[in-house]
């Protein structure tokens, strides 16, 4: 949710998601990401070969195995049946000539996760973007759309270095809002946003995240330029615009993706084109903008209807994808759950966590006075919410994963792992909501660019992004945690158990507990100082 600071300076986002009034932008700059060490990763290697492991390949088959993984520098060279399952691995098995071996036995391998809606950091709440970079990486987290992921010339420069391996960071697609970055004054005609369109293009920028403008044409010219420059579009539509441009509006203007709720619901309303607000409401005040969106969920139509129906139809139709973003706002259903999460103590920054307090100032933090009445708002929200991501799936709508970090109790890595458990609560099935952690995440990033996902599944001639994990994820997604998960064993002695092992990215295998290991240091670090004061 970082780009709600990086958008109020452009004209797009003016009348969107503005910080509380007094918010200041901290005047520290982010650090620089350090080059990768010799320590951090290994290879890539002529081949590599995985041994003895079961496939959950991304394309929605069942899980597969024992299989061997041979990958021959960067790309998957070979798939090779490995044995029976219930029975001894075939011994002395090919290729016998290779330079690195992973013993993968009884373990589990699934593509590189795709997270299509990613930040990172700010000067004031994690100031040094590895930071986050290595906790992505520690969940399987191989590519990272940002929207932003840092201001511009940083993020190009981020996503360079990820793609030559120079930094310890997943692959960086750079999205950038309209008007930002350019000399060119302010895109408030077709003509200017179309030219500022061509000049982020050019630039080398994947794609173009939207707010709501107070002019559509403005953004219908710049989403329709965006499509022949072969770039991305997202739109968070926001309260500011949603009156001019809903989802449905944006979805027929050519939008790639809906992401978060915001235009879903004022697309369905059931009494009225606009949503009914309270008198006294004001769209700055945090508290009043996040409790009164939960309300909308009594101001729709019925679920399963036939304008619901009609409504995913016309969606699916314009070939939008969904990225809900589930994770980010269920601190609104149970605020004491979010404030207690396992992975707090010892992976999130002390300043970090001093940012989601109660503030009038600090984005996101608007726990003023979060009573009960609210948090059951937000529950009877995320029924017909997480209705709607199931029914457009179930007919056939692309739906996509993304965590949107660094506020609302929502670190990196981990809330990625809770957006696969509201999926399935949602009604997803797990190998659905792997589908759309991978496969649908790389339609989703290469579709504009007019080419075949090179990620996004674990077959032959795919560039070797990777997951290895110790725990089946199909049984327990808990199990992908950095933090791990807490059963019996057969002695009835509590065992944790869990966690991802290895994360390959463009053929480089890092030990996730190694980078989990890093964050670590990096907490106690900042502990050791105190964080500064931020309200």
């Amino acid at each position: 949710m970082r780009e709600l600071k990086l958008a109020a300076a452009a004209a797009l986002a003016a009348l969107l998601m503005a910080p509380a009034a007094g918010a200041a932008e901290p005047e520290a700059a982010m650090q620089p990401v350090p080059a990768r060490g010799a320590d951090e990763g290994m290879g890539p290697f002529g081949t590599l070969v995985i041994r003895g492991a079961t496939l959950i390949d991304g394309s929605g088959a069942p899980a597969m195995g024992p299989v061997d993984i041979v990958i021959k520098g960067n790309r998957i060279a070979e798939i090779r049946g490995a044995g029976t399952p219930g029975l001894p691995l075939e011994s002395n098995r090919e290729p016998r000539d290779f330079d690195q071996e992973i013993d993968a036995t009884g373990m589990y391998v699934l593509p590189g996760f795709i997270d299509t809606h990613g930040h990172n950091g700010d000067p004031v709440k994690a100031p040094q973007p590895s930071y986050g970079y290595k906790l992505w990486l520690a969940h399987g987290v191989t590519t990272v759309r940002g929207v932003p992921i840092q201001d511009g010339p940083t993020a190009l420069a981020d996503k360079k270095r990820s793609a030559d391996n120079s930094i310890v960071a997943p692959r960086i697609f750079a999205y950038i809002v309209p008007g930002s970055e350019w000399d060119g004054g302010t895109v408030d005609t077709p003509e200017k946003v179309r030219a500022w369109v061509r000049w982020a293009a050019k630039q080398g920028y994947d794609g173009v995240k939207f707010f709501n403008s107070n002019s559509p044409a403005v953004t219908a010219a710049a989403i329709d330029e965006a499509e022949k420059q072969g770039l991305g579009t997202i739109a968070h539509l926001g309260q500011g615009g949603v009156a001019q441009v809903n989802a449905r509006v944006a979805g027929e203007m050519g939008l790639d993706t809906v992401t978060h709720f915001y235009g879903h619901f004022e697309s369905l309303l059931k009494d009225g084109r606009l949503p009914k607000y309270p008198s006294d409401y004001n769209m700055f005040n945090e508290q009043d903008r996040f409790y009164e969106i939960a309300n909308l969920a009594g101001q729709i139509v019925e679920p399963g209807s036939p304008e619901w129906q009609a409504y995913l139809q016309a969606q699916l139709e314009n070939g939008v994808i969904f990225n809900p973003t589930l994770n980010i706002y269920s601190a609104g259903r149970d605020l004491m759950r979010a404030r207690n999460a396992d992975w707090h103590e010892k992976y999130t920054l002390p300043s970090l966590y001093e940012f989601y307090q109660p503030s009038r100032i600090n984005h996101g933090s608007y726990w003023y006075d979060w009573t009960t009445e609210k948090e059951v708002a937000w529950r009877r929200f995320y029924g017909p919410y997480m209705r709607l991501m199931n029914d457009y799936k179930n007919m056939g709508g692309i739906v996509t994963v993304g965590s949107d970090p660094g506020y609302i109790y929502q670190s990196w890595g981990f809330p990625y792992i809770q957006e696969l458990e509201m999926l399935q609560e949602a009604g997803f099935t797990p190998l659905e909501a792997i589908v759309a952690a991978t496969k649908n995440g790389a339609f989703e990033l290469y579709r504009p660019k007019g080419a075949e996902a090179p990620i996004g599944m674990v077959k032959e001639g795919m560039l070797a992004d990777l997951v290895i994990v110790p725990e089946n994820p199909l049984h327990n997604f808990k199990t992908l945690y950095g933090t791990g998960f807490e059963r019996l064993d057969e002695n009835g002695q509590v065992e944790r158990i869990g966690g991802v092992r290895w994360t390959i990215k463009d053929g480089i295998v890092y030990d996730a507990h190694k980078l989990l290991a890093d964050v670590a240091a990096m907490v106690e670090a900042q502990k050791a100082t105190g964080p500064s004061s931020l309200n």
